[in-house]
């Protein structure tokens, strides 16, 4: 009908004002209910004391499943709505089984060990607030408040110190899993269950349930010595960025603890420099994450023109310094919102709440996000850095774009879904190459521009050019390979060993089918709508 298109034409040219109409108050309001339902949880239903109880019940529940006749018994799944996940795809959880895993608790802290034993469905806003004041923080610590530990370590993560430590899963020491036949387990790197051990990143809940995992923490100290570095010259600040993760030398002691650099344009970036630091009186603290302050990265931006800066940033808010805009995903929502009034009259409402986009995302609305935005993280070598930018520029023409410094390391063949990395990018005298992680966010150039834009085709080359390096892409997104083109970039050898070892061939999907778009990418690249082909 022609009002029906003419409204949608409308509130997608007048996104903004819905947002701040509606998506922020009803967003903030959600995220209250949800806080007042997990206190009321904790309070009532929850304790570490009771996390046995809970897994038993898991069990019986699994157990239960599989007295059911073969043909009758749907694949297992979580009964996690789509909605709470970080993920962008909606997997078809009404087509499976599922089982409630209620685990919210941090169950033990190991301060001689240096570990942190947790319940899957903890926050990292939840551990920092846990952790910070005893002083220490997660080796890894996502800047969004909002993801799961569970759901990390079923996925992936990296952060400003993985040049230091590398991804996510190198700080797991042990997964505590039911398998699909009820049987608990757990599966450190050098147990019997170590090839599950190795499997388990990546999988995304298709080898078994995560109940409990352990994870390293480092000792801290409560402030950030943060230095902007401003450089000009896509070789210069591809050069700096290098030299400062220590991708060019072995010797990583005077490596800061935190690198990242935001690139605004092809010629032009900041790179930022952290160590842990104690209180200097000499040294301006910025409490960058009060809401009437400038969005993070806008306030990066500005050292292109102010030059080099340095400050002390208070521990936690440094660690959840992009939480506020979700990077720069919210200028995309608001192109406003970071106006000095808007900051200061609503910015307390920031960031609109993931769960609640995902609950609210119409049919239309994902069809905007799909074929109107790219919201990727793409893991890549770091001396291949320039060619990312550049590959990225004329695919998406979208900036600012992210760079962290991450090692990856050669654990050998077949040992996890990451392949190992090409001998060529191996830091001379180490075990691992220096990776980075591109973040490209918001709306293409192209969209902006009101140029034709295929998102499918674009997507299709950027991962085409990642196979082509060794890459591989955060599982979190839209994917548009094919199966064929899944497996190339990514080694299932150890996985589907490990799929038949422990029963999880016909009892949890395939991790491919887990993660790939609920839309058929493929007729969509053929011409069919987004919302005739889901």
């Amino acid at each position: 009908m022609a009002w029906k298109h003419h409204l949608i034409k409308w509130l997608e040219d007048n996104r903004g004002l819905v947002i701040i109409v509606f998506c922020l108050p009803a967003s903030f309001i959600f995220d209250f209910g949800l806080r007042i339902k997990n206190w009321f949880y904790r309070a009532i239903a929850s304790s570490p004391n009771y996390h046995n109880n809970r897994v038993n019940d898991i069990q019986r529940k699994i157990q239960d499943w599989n007295m059911q006749s073969a043909q009758s018994r749907k694949l297992l799944c979580t009964s996690r709505p789509n909605w709470l996940s970080l993920s962008t795809t909606f997997y078809p959880k009404n087509a499976c089984h599922k089982i409630p895993i209620s685990l919210y608790d941090i169950l033990e802290f190991d301060e001689a060990n240096l570990t942190v034993r947790v319940e899957p469905m903890v926050t990292v806003e939840e551990i920092t607030k846990f952790l910070i004041p005893k002083g220490y923080t997660l080796a890894v610590t996502l800047e969004i408040a909002d993801a799961t530990l569970g759901g990390l370590a079923m996925g992936t993560g990296m952060t400003t110190y993985s040049h230091k430590v590398g991804l996510y899963q190198e700080t797991i020491t042990k997964y505590e899993v039911v398998l699909g036949d009820g049987n608990f387990v757990e599966a450190t790197a050098d147990n019997e269950y170590s090839d599950l051990y190795k499997a388990l990143p990546w999988s995304h809940g298709s080898l078994g349930f995560l109940v409990a995992l352990t994870l390293k923490v480092i000792p801290i100290k409560p402030y950030i010595k943060m230095r902007y570095i401003p450089v000009r010259g896509q070789k210069q600040y591809c050069d700096k960025i290098r030299e400062v993760s220590g991708a060019t030398d072995k010797n990583t002691k005077n490596v800061p603890d935190y690198v990242e650099a935001t690139i605004f344009n092809k010629n032009e970036a900041v790179i930022m420099t952290g160590d842990l630091s104690e209180y200097d009186p000499n040294i301006k603290i910025n409490t960058l994450t009060d809401w009437y302050k400038p969005w993070f990265y806008k306030y990066v931006e500005g050292f292109l023109t102010q030059g080099e800066h340095v400050e002390l940033i208070p521990l936690r808010e440094y660690l959840l310094r992009h939480n506020r805009a979700i990077f720069w995903v919210v200028e995309s929502m608001i192109p406003f919102g970071n106006n000095p009034l808007f900051r200061l009259l609503f910015g307390w409402l920031l960031p609109p709440k993931p769960a609640f986009l995902k609950f609210t995302t119409t049919p239309g609305i994902r069809a905007y996000t799909f074929t109107k935005q790219v919201f990727q993280d793409i893991v890549l070598p770091i001396n291949e850095l320039e060619r990312q930018i550049d590959t990225s520029e004329m695919l998406f023409e979208a900036y600012p774009l992210l760079v962290y410094p991450c090692r990856v390391y050669d654990r050998g063949p077949a040992s996890g879904q990451l392949r190992q990395p090409n001998k060529k990018y191996i830091v001379p005298g180490t075990d691992y190459a220096m990776y980075n992680d591109l973040g490209i966010y918001g709306v293409p150039g192209q969209v902006k521009n009101k140029k034709p834009y295929d998102a499918v085709e674009s997507m299709r080359a950027m991962e085409k050019f990642t196979r082509d390096v060794g890459g591989f892409s955060f599982l979190y997104a839209d994917i548009f390979m094919t199966r064929s083109e899944f497996e190339e970039m990514f080694d299932l050898t150890l996985y589907e060993e490990v799929r038949v070892k422990y029963g999880a061939v016909n009892v949890f999907p395939h991790l491919y089918d887990k993660v790939k778009p609920e839309i058929d990418v493929f007729q969509v690249a053929r011409g069919a709508s987004v919302e005739s082909v889901k």
